[in-house]
């Protein structure tokens, strides 16, 4: 069953990380590996998604964003819609925390899901106490 599969959930950190051959896109490689051989799941925030997609087209224009979002959609990235209450969750996370907004919605959905964040980012150092974190880098 699922459950028992171990459960990560990228940020937009990770995910750049892989597309853009930095430090920690051979552990998210690894956990992509395995996800397709279904021995773990891999979650993202949509809003997290966006993140990325955003950038991608600022620095690259939009048809690099558009071949990223094709590439995420075949990966075994199982994605995390915003509803109302991961919105709330994540505004009180926001609210307590110093970190960016959409960083509080991938730590919103990961504390719902129980799942570990996987991170090079500086700011989760804030929400340690929160969310379990598996730092790509630091």
């Amino acid at each position: 069953m699922s459950e028992n599969k171990p459960l990560y959930l990228l940020d937009s950190f990770a995910l750049v990380a892989y597309l853009g051959a930095e430090n920690g896109k051979t552990r998210v490689q690894e956990l992509l590996s395995l996800a397709e051989k279904d021995h773990c799941r891999i979650l993202m925030c949509l809003i997290n998604l966006g993140e990325v997609l955003y950038i991608s087209e600022r620095e690259r224009g939009l048809p690099a964003a558009q071949r990223v979002l094709a590439l995420v959609e075949s990966l075994p990235i199982e994605l995390f819609e915003a509803s109302r209450d991961l919105v709330l969750d994540a505004a009180h996370i926001k609210a307590l925390h110093a970190l960016s907004y959409a960083d509080a919605f991938a730590v919103a959905a990961a504390q719902r899901e129980q799942a570990v964040i996987l991170t090079a980012d500086p700011e989760f150092t804030s929400v340690e106490d929160l969310v379990k974190i598996e730092w790509l880098s630091k």
